[in-house]
């Protein structure tokens, strides 16, 4: 049977951590395409039922390579989609055994190395901090004796700005350093970073300015935007913990432009050619720095932000990306859109969340999602990596909608022992 005679079938690399997975399955099944499922160690949704689930190795990307290109041998798949950074190596790896389309072992490496990240910026001649790698097992104080002030501390391959800690002072640097280590040390940081890329971290120059998010879709190298995000919230530490997100963005024209030149400029210079592309930057006087650039979609439930054409998901626009169907229209819904990321006050035990209808009945909120279930540990930046929840509102301006996220936040009430 060839690929003209069935429907596409695409195997998706869903984490089982992953917020993501309802929302690609409700796409693929809009879509009418078949979905394998690969996931690291148990069903991301829950349901045994749901789909075909394959158990793979995502902290050993050649190992879970073989497994995928012994799954394919039977069950040949026409695309392969990461749906978030945790799958993103281990597509690349088998995509190039299968001889599939996807962007190459190399470049979602870079994405996936910090260090190797900068490296590659700078090279390529684009704005750039300092940056240095500091081994764990070396003593921090001659390093932090030389630096200039302030510097951020980065775990190499951690997500959702674990660990990323700012220091002003060498002393706040060697406390820095000394607890990025520890949180590396940790189970999940180890299987996320992989043992490779846990043993040190990157010390970079603290980057002022304001902070905007990038969501694009590469093809054939060709950077087409989706959506501009603006951070209202400033990021300026000690931790960066990323709360709201609200599109369109407020900048000027020109300042927009700078941002997309810079974004498919670092695109260019890490070799990504195809497919999502989510990119954090910096906007100062200096110029637009890429901070940090991932092969892959928005994280969380922050897509639900985004409606395309007629109401077509950003889910669904990246499966018809992928298996190379029509896309009506890339045109974002008119109205302003936002998310708020609920961060989390404390750490502890979650016993309630109260208010929760009271902040879905402010104006222009479309929902509020907790995600967190009562009885669960809960636990704030740099160490956790999570959050409570999600606010989601949609309006006319972006002001009105930052404007809801923030009363609807005010109405809730967390009950953290």
């Amino acid at each position: 049977m060839t690929i003209e005679d069935r429907q596409p079938r695409v195997m998706l690399l869903i984490p089982s951590a992953s917020y993501r997975a309802p929302d690609f399955m409700d796409a693929a099944q809009r879509l009418g395409v078949e979905v394998v499922v690969g996931t690291d160690r148990q069903n991301p949704f829950n349901d045994p039922a749901t789909g075909r689930i394959v158990a793979l190795d995502f902290e050993h990307p050649d190992h879970g390579a073989n497994q995928i290109e012994a799954f394919a041998v039977l069950h040949p798949l026409d695309t392969i989609v990461a749906v978030d950074d945790g799958g993103a190596l281990l597509a690349a790896r088998a995509a190039r055994r299968l001889e599939l389309p996807y962007n190459s072992v190399s470049a979602v490496e870079a994405t996936r190395n910090k260090a190797l990240l900068r490296e590659r910026l700078a090279a390529a001649g684009l704005p750039s901090p300092t940056f240095e790698v500091h081994a764990l097992l070396d003593d921090p104080r001659p390093q932090a004796a030389r630096l200039e002030y302030p510097v951020v501390v980065k775990p190499l391959a951690l997500s959702a700005s674990r660990g990323v800690i700012r220091a002003d002072t060498p002393e706040q640097l060697i406390a820095a350093i000394e607890r990025a280590g520890r949180i590396l040390t940790s189970p999940e940081a180890l299987e996320e970073c992989g043992a490779p890329l846990a043993d040190r971290v990157l010390i970079e120059g603290y980057v002022p300015g304001i902070e905007v998010s990038l969501e694009g879709l590469l093809d054939d190298g060709r950077l087409r935007v989706l959506a501009l995000f603006d951070k209202p919230d400033p990021l300026e530490g000690p931790y960066f913990e990323e709360t709201i997100y609200v599109t369109p963005t407020r900048l000027p024209a020109a300042e927009q432009q700078r941002v997309v030149e810079t974004a498919e400029a670092a695109c260019r210079a890490l070799g990504l050619v195809d497919g999502p592309v989510h990119a954090e930057l910096r906007l100062n006087d200096a110029g637009a720095y890429a901070i940090d650039i991932a092969a892959r979609s928005i994280g969380g439930l922050c897509a639900r932000t985004l409606s395309f054409g007629t109401g077509m998901s950003l889910e669904e626009l990246l499966l018809r990306h992928a298996i190379g169907a029509e896309v009506d229209s890339y045109e974002r819904d008119a109205r302003a859109a936002g998310v708020m990321m609920i961060p989390i006050p404390s750490a502890g035990t979650l016993r309630a969340v109260q208010g929760q209808a009271e902040a879905e009945a402010v104006s222009l909120i479309e929902s509020v999602t907790i995600s967190i279930h009562p009885g669960s540990r809960v636990v704030p930046l740099p160490e956790g990596s999570e959050y409570l929840g999600f606010i989601f509102a949609r309006g006319e301006t972006p002001e009105a909608v930052e404007a809801a996220l923030r009363e609807a936040h005010g109405r809730l009430r967390f009950d953290i022992e």
